[in-house]
């Protein structure tokens, strides 16, 4: 007999991918029939979330600007390369969203280690805020327009990019501006991503688990 989506199949899966719009969810339930492989979504928002926590607590001067290298490690392995991973599983599921967003999360992860650890002492001090700047503006216009393309995914994972682009333009800014007080307002802002990013990923894990909506993540179908 052959397999055939449900309108009902269609609503658990994208309960369970906070990342994939219709057409990605409809692909992968198809694939999910056919004993495809788990979801990676959770894994690539909890590797996000957590590394964005611990540097924005930086930025928010929760902590002391000394305790910073504490992120190189986590940038390197948990929001680099197991959220590189999770955009690649994403690629077999045919979700080109979450797929493109975790690629490219993990390796500005794996970038900011690799310019940290290697290349931040090559950059002249007259120019090092000039250049932070602009690597971090750019990555803010890559968000915005992940942002608008997010409005076909879920609210949750939405709003996880709006305040993502909000926080890299602050932190573009104060960079150029050398101001102190965008960084920080900048790093309250990664605080609130990393806490629905969180919620995003805590809601695919327990969903899926738990075979139901127990956390919802609000489908958009605009």
């Amino acid at each position: 007999m052959a397999n055939v989506t449900s309108d009902h199949d269609i609503a658990v899966e994208k309960s369970r991918d906070p990342m994939a719009g219709s057409t990605a969810v409809a692909r992968e339930t198809v694939n999910a029939l056919a004993g495809s492989i788990a979801d990676p979504a959770p894994l690539g928002l909890a590797g996000f979330a957590l590394t964005t926590f611990v540097l924005s607590c930086v930025n928010a001067g929760w902590v002391h600007k000394g305790t910073e290298p504490i992120v190189l490690g986590l940038a390197l392995a948990y929001g680099g390369v197991a959220q590189l991973l999770a955009g690649m599983w994403e690629f077999k599921k045919g979700n080109t969203f979450g797929a493109t967003a975790f690629a490219s999360y993990g390796a500005f992860w794996i970038s900011f280690w690799a310019f940290v650890v290697f290349y931040a002492g090559k950059v002249p001090k007259a120019d090092a805020t000039q250049a932070v700047g602009l690597y971090l503006f750019a990555w803010g216009i890559f968000t915005l327009y992940m942002w608008i393309a997010s409005f076909k995914t879920t609210a949750a994972v939405n709003i996880v990019f709006f305040l993502l682009t909000i926080t890299f333009f602050l932190l573009a800014f104060g960079e150029w501006g050398t101001s102190s007080g965008l960084s920080k307002l900048g790093g309250y802002f990664g605080l609130a991503t990393a806490v629905v990013a969180w919620y995003a990923s805590f809601a695919g894990v327990i969903n899926s688990t738990f075979g139901k909506v127990v956390l919802p993540t609000k489908p958009l179908h605009g």
